[in-house]
Parts: C-alpha cells; structure tokens; sequence
C-alpha cells in the first residue's frame, strides 16, 4: 500500500439544506509533507473533536482503489483525493484486510489501526447529496482511522508497511458492519 496523495483542509462555513456548518471536511492535495502528531494532522483544521482527531482517531486513511466506485454513483461530480475527508489517500487499502491493533510504519511514523470512519452529515455536504451517507453504510468502503504511536512526516510516495499483525482481533470491515 503506497500513499497517493496527503491531503489537508482549512475550516470552511457552508450552508446546506437551509442549516450552516462549520467543517474541515474539504481536504485538498499537497505537494509537502504532513506532519502526524499524537492526536492531529498538524495544520490540518479538525472542527468536531467529538469524532475526529484525538488519541484514536489521529489520521484518516481512505482507498484510492474505492474512488472508482464512487465516480460511478457520481459522474457530474468534480473529485479529488480528500474527498471523504481523509488526511492519507493509499492505493490498494482493504477494509477487509486492516485489524484492529495491527501497528504499520509510514514514513517517519508508527501508526496503529483503531477503527473505521462512520459517516455524518459533512459527506452529504461534500458531495451536495445526502444519499450518499446511506450509501457509504452501505458498502464496507469506510476507511480506517489510525492512532499515531510514533510522529513524524509522511510523503506522497511512502509505503505503509505491516510492522505487526494483531491476532485474534476484527477487521476494520467487520467492526464497521457491526456499527450499522
């Protein structure tokens, strides 16, 4: 697995349905790196603490390989990698694959899987459609949050590489199915 792009976002006021959100959601490619700290992406605007950052929700990583998947529910939309808001684009990420506890080396940092995203409001805003949020529940493409152990810098390009496999936990895909 090798990151495609590092993405960060700046908080942004948008009104939607009526109702006006404040949100990071709107994450953008960038060329430099991104620094990992313990509990935030460092310059990256985090707006709800309640469910993201923090100790186990540091980094988002999404697949680059759901993209596709995406595009084809959404063909009018314009996409880019940070779309589902994530900090960390990686190619060929499985849900399915990734467990709970499992500690993986990414450039400079030491990440350990913690759990899966669940979807609220702010991707319906993103993607101007509110069935989108049923339909991310709908697939195991949910992304995986990880708790950073060591800092450090990741670049596009870098490799996350499987340090340590939990044994006996569930999979990010499982944990997800069983939040529905």
């Amino acid at each position: 697995m090798k990151v495609i792009s590092v993405n960060i976002g700046k908080k942004k006021t948008v009104t939607w349905k009526n109702k006006t959100y404040v949100t990071g959601i709107y994450k953008y490619p960038v060329e430099e790196s991104i620094f990992l700290g313990k509990e935030v992406v460092v310059n990256d605007d985090v707006i709800d603490r309640k469910y993201h950052g923090g100790i186990d929700q540091a980094v988002y990583a999404y697949g680059e390989n759901h993209y596709k998947y995406w595009k084809g529910l959404y063909p009018n939309l314009e996409f880019n990698y940070g779309m589902f808001g994530e900090n960390l684009t990686i190619s060929d990420l499985l849900e399915e694959e990734l467990t709970v506890g499992s500690i993986y080396q990414l450039g400079a940092c030491k990440l350990e899987v913690s759990k899966p995203r669940q979807p609220c409001v702010k991707l319906g805003i993103r993607f101007q459609d509110a069935k989108v949020i049923k339909q991310f529940w709908n697939t195991s493409k949910s992304g995986v949050y990880f708790k950073v152990l060591e800092t450090g810098k990741v670049t596009k390009n870098d490799v996350l590489k499987l340090l340590e496999k939990a044994n006996n936990t569930p999979s990010i895909a499982e944990v997800y199915e069983s939040k529905k």
